[in-house]
């Protein structure tokens, strides 16, 4: 890897802080509370990604996912891991860009193609064995 990927641990640990309260803010700005975090189940690749499981004040579950590609969210809770949501988020941009394509919108189809680009890396992230060992 390059010297610019390569962070400190307190680095690594302020990155993850970042994409959490990142993660909390997306979740309020769509109305939804944050209770709290299923750490286990969550995962990082610091600085590309971020998957958070949350618990909600509602009580029920959502996945969110930040980093270096656009923030999302999904409501998946019938005991998925990690590494499928983060295939059900590759899979959801790709749906979501195609729909984009076929807008008569310049930016619209600009920003397709930047989700085409990132549910690639994610499904190439996803991919990974290597990356998932102890995420079974």
């Amino acid at each position: 890897m390059t010297d610019k990927l390569e962070m400190t641990e307190e680095q690594k640990q302020i990155w993850i802080r970042e994409q959490y309260l990142k993660a909390t803010k997306y979740l309020a700005e769509k109305g939804l509370v944050t209770e709290s975090v299923a750490e286990t189940e969550s995962r990082y690749l610091v600085p590309v990604m971020a998957l958070w499981k949350i618990n909600l004040l509602d009580k029920t579950k959502v996945w969110v996912v930040s980093g270096d590609l656009p923030t999302d969210h999904i409501a998946l809770d019938k005991g998925e891991s990690a590494r499928d949501v983060v295939r059900h988020f590759s899979f959801k941009w790709q749906l979501q860009a195609e729909n984009l394509l076929r807008l008569d919108d310049k930016e619209q189809k600009q920003f397709a193609e930047f989700l085409i680009g990132r549910a690639d890396g994610l499904y190439q992230l996803y991919d990974k064995d290597e990356l998932w060992q102890e995420a079974k």
